[in-house]
């Protein structure tokens, strides 16, 4: 078989892989409400404080419109808080509840997990190597959207 082809299959599987895998890791009985949707909006907002939609939409790349949905789908489950800006009453704020905040660090184990165990069997100049590959890989996709 051709690099190509191997480079495809590996690919094609690897992203289904690490979804499957992050879907299960995010399912825990503590968490089983909560969507990988949802928790990448949950990390897209952070622990640090308050955003306005328009940026974590934007951090997102999808419309605000389809963001509210999402958000207001995790107020309801308790994850998220909303408020209007004091500065700007149309400019709307989220921030993760305690509840949010713990799923958020919940989440962050299972790619802290994932990433220790990719490197784990890595020498330092394939670990190198392997980063260089992966943010080539991502500048190509990026350039396709």
């Amino acid at each position: 078989m051709d690099i190509s082809n191997t480079l495809n299959q590996v690919l094609v599987k690897l992203f289904r892989d690490i979804n499957t895998l992050e879907e299960r890791a995010i399912r825990t009985e503590e968490y089983k409400d909560v969507t990988a949707n949802d928790m990448h909006v949950m990390e897209a907002i952070g622990p640090e404080g308050a955003k306005n939609m328009t940026s974590v939409a934007r951090e997102l790349e999808v419309t605000t419109g389809t963001l509210t949905i999402s958000v207001n789908s995790l107020v309801k489950k308790g994850y998220v808080d909303r408020s209007r800006s004091e500065e700007d009453r149309r400019v709307v704020l989220v921030s993760l509840s305690g509840k949010g905040k713990k799923a958020y660090l919940h989440h962050q184990r299972f790619h802290q997990e994932m990433i220790a165990a990719v490197l784990q069997d890595l020498s330092d100049e394939e670990q190198r190597i392997l980063e260089q590959a992966l943010v080539k890989l991502t500048c190509f996709f990026r350039a396709q959207g």
